[in-house]
This record gives C-alpha cells, structure tokens and sequence, in this order.
C-alpha cells in the first residue's frame, strides 16, 4: 500500500473540452473550462495552475506550469451517458453501457396517476424543464393548491419540487420514495428520483440544501464495495452516498455546499483512518452549469481555487490527493443540460518533485482502478492503473 488515504474531489461538472464522440451527443465545441476562462473578466486559478491544470489543455489566465506540483491528464469517458451516476460509476469501475431512461416528452400518464392517487397529490408539470425557471412558472400556483411540481431533463431524472412551507420536508421524502419505488419498474427505469425543496415568495424562490437524491443501486459492485469489503474506510461526502444509493458506503457527512464539501473534506484529513474519502462539488453543476451562468461559474472555480493550499497543507506525507470531475455542464452552450466532455486529473502527494503528464485515459475508470491498486483490493472490470506513474 503506498498511499494510506486517498482523498478524492470531484469538481461536478467542470470538463477541459469536448470528447471525440461530443457530436453523438450534440455537443460540438463544448469547453466548460475553456469557455468560462474566456468569458470571465479577471479569472485566475493560481493555484491549480501550479499543480498543472494548464498543461492539461490551454485555458486563458491559466499557465502551463514548468514544474508542475502534480502529474497531470484527462480522462475519457466511455460509457453512453454524460450524466452524474454515469460519471461517477465510471469513475469507480462501471461501464454503463446502456443509456438510461430519459423523458424528453414528460413522464407516462400512467406512471403519473398511480403517483397521485398513492401521495394523495395533483402533479404540476410533468416536462422537461430547468430547474429555477419551473418554480417561478408554477411555484405560486404550488402554493396554493399544495399540488407538487414534477419535471425532468436530459437525465434520466424524476424530480420534485415543493416549498418547504407547503409541504414540509420528510413529507417530500415520503413522497419521493414513493416516486422511487414507481420509478424503479423495467417501464420506466429512471436512475434518480430527486427532492428539490424551495423557500420564499412568487418571484423569489430559492432552492435549499436539503436536496435529497433516490439512485438506482449500482448494478455491480464498485471499487467502494472492494474497500468496504476489505475493511477499509470509504467515506462518503456531500451527494456521493445518494450517487452510489449508500452502496459501499462505510460513513457519510452531507455538505451543504462546495466551502462546506471542502470544509468536511479537511475534517476527514484530520481523522484517523485507512481507505478513501470522497467528495462532490455540486454547485458548480446546479448553480452555474445548468443555469448558465458562466460568471458565477468562474467565481465558483475561483473561491475552490483560494482553498487548495488549504487542503494540501493539511496531506500527510502517505496521503494521495485526486483532483477531477465526472463530465462537462459549458454555461455558454446551448441548451440548460450536461456536455459531453473531457475531465481534468490532478493526481498529488507531497513527495513529488516536478509533476508528469499522466495523457489522455481512456476511461475515467483508470481512476478506480488505480485506486483498487494501491489498497490491494481486487480492480474492476475496465480500467488501468496508473500507480505506477504517481
């Protein structure tokens, strides 16, 4: 074992440019990073610049490190999805090789009448819709009816959305288990069902941090599963125990956003453990890749930029640090939905001289592989590990 602890981060959706089969999912010129550098006035990630972020793909006001503090790559993703479970099971060794589920035309009448005749509730929606734009169209009249706002998007997603006034939030969970006990017939297959809970008044709706994901289980056993399997730790932080529906999971602390995942992170450093501790970054995704909005996106980047000091400072000398993402939301492309795209990897521990360039991985599953590598527990199915080159 030559790392005791694996600190993985990844930075959701925060891609470094299109992937070759970007046109099979209409994503020509998708470049999350690279256009968000472009777009935002004064941007500036010294930090990630000094571990190689810009000798992976050239960004504006991001240098190519000569020494880099890290080695440095991209990973491919292979799988027929561009969206968080898809990523993030990839990431741990799957290949999802089938699509889920989507509704680009709304959920079955059929599905949503038996929904409402079990959570005694009207369904507001039913379509595909972002996420801010439905509340201010049908919040008030959520309010007023108590009917649920449902709705869905290029993911294979079902989501519902209440205001916590309305319909107070185990309520909502209650309802969502429902959706998810539906939801997971052959019929209808949906990866998750999602809570989306809301406060405020007509106009100025605000999404909370008690979002609450309802996964499908993955459908074989993750390199979390190994790790937990063989005693390990395996720590789940932020959205990862809803991704992986708790599978693997040896402990789990919800984050309420990026400073307070990056907070939780650098509790964990400061444990006692063997084993990985794994972190999502979620607002750059539902803040800012969705919304698109490239200038928060880029402040985002930056305020995670400011901590990494922070975090490296706090490493032991056997720990293993693991910088990446799990797929692209460009706030500057078309349409509110994921990009099919490149990830960033920056792989740091403190006993790097100058940082390599570790290529282009073909699937991001090298990552868990190389993870299953080093504590000795058996390597998924695809996959290659690049221990050897950290």
């Amino acid at each position: 074992m030559r790392f005791s602890r694996v600190f993985l981060i990844v930075m959701d959706s925060v891609g470094i440019g299109e992937q070759p089969d970007a046109p099979k999912f209409k994503d020509e010129g998708a470049n999350t990073l690279g256009h968000i550098a472009e777009r935002v006035e004064n941007f500036s990630l010294p930090n990630l610049a000094k571990l190689g972020l810009g000798n992976i793909a050239p960004l504006r006001n991001v240098p190519i490190a000569e020494q880099p503090a890290a080695h440095y790559g991209k990973m491919q993703e292979i799988s027929m999805g561009k969206d968080t479970s898809t990523g993030h099971w990839e990431i741990m060794g799957l290949h999802v090789s089938t699509p889920f589920n989507t509704y680009p035309d709304g959920f079955p009448a059929a599905l949503i009448s038996e929904f409402e005749e079990r959570i005694g509730r009207k369904v507001l929606g039913n379509k595909v819709a972002s996420g801010t734009d439905i509340l201010d169209e049908l919040g008030p009249e959520h309010m007023k009816t108590g009917a649920i706002i449902v709705y869905t998007s290029a993911d294979s997603v079902f989501q519902i959305a209440a205001h916590e006034e309305i319909v107070p939030l185990q309520e909502l969970y209650r309802i969502c288990e429902i959706a998810r006990e539906l939801t997971l017939r052959d019929e209808y297959a949906v990866t998750r069902v999602i809570a989306r809970p809301f406060v405020g008044e007509p106009g100025n709706f605000t999404r909370t941090s008690n979002r609450h994901d309802y996964s499908v289980k993955p459908f074989a056993p993750t390199v979390m599963n190994e790790l937990q399997a063989a005693g390990l730790s395996s720590i789940a932080l932020g959205k990862i125990s809803d991704i992986y529906a708790e599978e693997g999971i040896t402990k789990s602390i919800r984050t309420k956003d990026n400073m307070d995942g990056v907070d939780q992170l650098l509790g964990t450093i400061k444990e006692t453990f063997t084993g990985l501790s794994f972190v999502n970054l979620v607002d750059f995704d539902a803040k800012y890749g969705h919304r698109r909005d490239p200038q928060g996106y880029g402040q985002a980047l930056m305020e995670f930029d400011a901590r990494i000091p922070e975090i490296l400072g706090a490493l032991k000398e056997d720990d293993l640090l693991v910088i990446t993402a799990d797929h692209g939301n460009d706030p500057v492309h078309h349409g509110t939905d994921h990009t099919r795209e490149y990830v960033p990897l920056l792989v740091f521990h403190k006993g790097i001289e100058t940082g390599t360039d570790l290529g282009i991985r073909e699937t991001f599953a090298d990552l868990g592989a190389t993870i299953a590598d080093n504590f000795g527990v058996p390597s998924p199915a695809i996959g290659k590990s690049f221990l050897s080159r950290v």
